[in-house]
């Protein structure tokens, strides 16, 4: 029974997000719904340990997304992030500081990859 509780969290805490994307701007929405889910696909057979700290940091993304866009209500500019601390840092692996050195780079692009337009907006 526990299993299931937990996938429901996580399918929960996946779906939270997903929802909360949608007030992004469409470029970053597509850059962010797709690194969400490579990252939970990749956490899917991860150890114990990992997945709580995994769903810890997801947790938290979620919640200062969802307090970024609430405060937002009324306002033109939406603003997005947050900055990581050195000891936050200090717990990534290599792989995972490229992984958002390339998601930072990617995010703050004049010209981003992503030529998304909302539907119904001819090109």
């Amino acid at each position: 029974m526990a299993h299931a509780a937990h996938v429901s969290a996580v399918r929960s805490l996946y779906k939270r997000i997903l929802l909360l994307h949608r007030f992004m701007p469409i470029d970053l929405r597509a850059l962010g719904d797709q690194y969400v889910k490579d990252e939970f696909r990749r956490h899917k057979s991860a150890a114990a340990e990992e997945v709580t700290l995994f769903m810890a940091e997801w947790q938290n993304y979620k919640d200062t997304l969802q307090t970024q866009i609430l405060e937002a209500v009324g306002n033109k500019k939406l603003a997005f992030g947050a900055d990581l601390s050195e000891g936050k840092l200090k717990h990534f692996q290599d792989e995972q500081i490229g992984n958002l050195y390339e998601l930072m780079l990617e995010s703050t692009k004049p010209n981003r990859q992503f030529d998304i337009q909302e539907e119904g907006i001819p090109k």
